[in-house]
């Protein structure tokens, strides 16, 4: 029997910050105060710490008129550029967790511009937030199973006003808690958590919600939330201990309280975030009132938008008794902007439907980014006191980092990295060589040293700048097997040895001045191409490359000449250009 048959008939049918959860009060709790200076414990026992280790951005204190919570007195800022920041969270792979995230402008910058800005969860893009209200806080949160050991959250895009956050949550789940059969393909957005029968308009969450979920109350009044409710709907409440450690696991509190529609109906209808689209849909169900004999409660839910009709809901019979979760889910179901929905007894029920609570949540497919992640990460590790190793994220999604640039595939690839002056010292990472669609690489004017790598692997590279470091060896003879190179720059090097036969062959600018004085002459030839020739005025010390292995310093002749696969030349330095 299908544990959550229910659903269906009901509905017919998650800059550089690395943080540890092990330090939260809660196993699997972090907590951050962005913006804020200093570690403190708030009213309801939740563990707060700064985002101090954060080098990106800047803070700002706000006020706002009735909140007086401190972790919404502060906020961290970032420019309004074209660069993503982001904030990387260790977490416990194949665990899920609840991600979430809060934004109060409160007008920080005394700008009023309200600011409009998006934010992804790694590669993929999560949400556009936009502040509408100095006052009103936006809260984003995403349910996601963990496939690695650290997840990044990242801001980026601001079209109006600088991107900013106020918190930043992760709440551990435990179990099976919101497991899916396609959990690896999808991420869960949260919609709308709803308490019926809340007896205020205070929210419930922890500790009453051992998860920290925030359940809101029935009773709250905004725009488009739960109208159109039907005449004699009234709350329900009992003391009475619920059994609901199954599932999803809501809170005693939540399933304490209900509504029930005396007059043999409930209606609502409310704005869902996000859709239409698909979505994750859970009713929290459980007989609360002690019926008599002779009664009983049936219902079954009507959509506008549905013929379809599905079988009746008997509670204390489907929980196999009071005082018991019972809680039909439904995994693939298709919602429009606007629910509506009407949940009617059937014709031999003695009472009106009861519902507790509700969740909806909508269906974000992943992206799993560039197909360059794991060998870009590699090379970022070495190098990861850097400021520019610290951007976090997926290199190329939603919008990539300041350094790299790459193709428009749907998982793309790296076609250019510029790491020029970024005191760049010991060897080249081999992992360069693993990036198989780069065409351009910039790794001039640093203090890199040892041998030039093979780069055989990236067979679209087109354009190498390796000059002015302290490289030493040969030329590598791979070099040769790049057939689509068209620049090579390593002069002011350390190298030795001679040039490969192939480099000369090739439609190649090819730089390899070391020491000395560099000059250039072009000619324009009958064959349409333009060739252009350096030369070096040798310093009369060793120069570490020649070509053919003639003498060391020997001063070339002044004066243009024509390319010649034959030719016998002691060129120190030679430029073809492409045609």
């Amino acid at each position: 029997m299908d544990i959550k048959p229910l659903l269906l008939p009901f509905f017919f049918c998650f800059i550089l910050l690395l943080l540890d959860a092990s330090k939260a009060q809660m196993p699997g709790f972090v907590s951050f105060d962005c913006g804020g200076k200093e570690n403190f414990t708030d009213e309801i026992g939740l563990e707060w710490t700064p985002d101090i280790k954060l080098i990106y951005g800047e803070t700002s204190g706000i006020f706002v008129a009735n909140e007086t919570r401190r972790q919404y007195q502060t906020l961290r800022h970032f420019p309004a550029d074209t660069r993503k920041y982001c904030y990387t969270l260790n977490v416990i792979s194949r665990s899920r967790y609840l991600l979430r995230a809060t934004f109060l402008y409160g007008n920080f910058d005394s700008s009023n511009v309200y600011p409009k800005f998006d934010i992804s969860l790694g590669a993929t893009y999560w949400s556009t937030i936009v502040i509408s209200d100095a006052s009103t806080m936006e809260v984003r949160e995403l349910i996601f199973l963990a496939l690695s050991p650290t997840i990044s959250v990242c801001l980026s895009n601001a079209t109006t006003g600088q991107p900013f956050i106020s918190t930043l949550e992760l709440r551990k789940f435990n179990g099976s808690m919101y497991y899916t059969h396609i959990e690896e393909l999808y991420y869960l957005s949260v919609s709308a958590r709803i308490n019926f029968g809340a007896d205020s308009e205070a929210p419930v969450r922890y500790p009453d919600d051992p998860f920290d979920r925030i359940w809101e109350s029935d009773s709250l009044k905004k725009a488009n939330y739960l109208v159109d409710v039907a005449p004699g709907t009234e709350k329900v409440s009992t003391r009475k201990p619920i059994y609901v450690n199954m599932y999803e696991v809501p809170p005693q509190k939540v399933m304490q309280t209900a509504v029930e529609g005396t007059y043999g109906s409930l209606t609502y209808r409310l704005n869902l975030d996000g859709f239409p689209a698909f979505g994750w849909v859970a009713s929290y169900l459980a007989e609360i009132e002690d019926l008599g004999p002779n009664e009983t409660r049936k219902f079954r839910v009507v959509r506008p938008d549905s013929d379809l009709r599905k079988a009746a809901v008997n509670i204390e019979e489907n929980a196999q008794g009071k005082y018991r979760l019972y809680e039909p889910g439904s995994f693939n179901l298709s919602l429009p902007l606007v629910l509506s929905f009407r949940i009617v007894k059937t014709s031999d029920s003695k009472r009106g439907p009861l519902l507790n609570a509700l969740e909806i949540n909508r269906y974000l497919e992943k992206n799993y980014g560039s197909l360059d992640g794991a060998s870009i990460a590699k090379i970022v590790s070495y190098y990861s006191s850097s400021d520019w190793a610290q951007e976090g994220g997926d290199p190329c999604l939603p919008i990539p980092w300041s350094w790299v640039q790459c193709n428009s595939d749907p998982q793309p690839k790296i076609v250019k990295i510029t790491l020029s002056g970024k005191n760049l010292t010991g060897n080249i990472p081999s992992d360069f060589a693993k990036l198989t669609g780069l065409v351009e690489l910039w790794l001039d004017n640093n203090s890199l040293s040892g041998p030039i790598p093979d780069f055989t692997g990236c067979i679209d590279l087109k354009i190498i700048h390796l000059e002015n470091n302290q490289l030493t060896g040969e030329l590598p003879s791979s070099l040769m097997n790049l057939l689509n190179l068209r620049e090579l720059y390593v002069q002011n090097n350390i190298l030795s040895g001679t040039i490969p036969a192939g480099l000369l062959n090739k439609n190649l600018i090819l730089k390899i001045i070391t020491c000395g004085i560099a000059g250039q002459e072009t000619e324009n030839k009958p064959d349409g191409r333009r060739y252009c020739f350096s030369w070096t005025v040798p310093c009369c010390n060793p120069l570490p490359l020649a070509a053919r292995k003639l003498p060391l310093c020997q001063k070339k002749p002044r004066g243009p000449s024509v390319p010649n696969n034959s030719r016998n030349t002691s060129l120190w330095t030679r430029e073809a250009l492409i045609p």
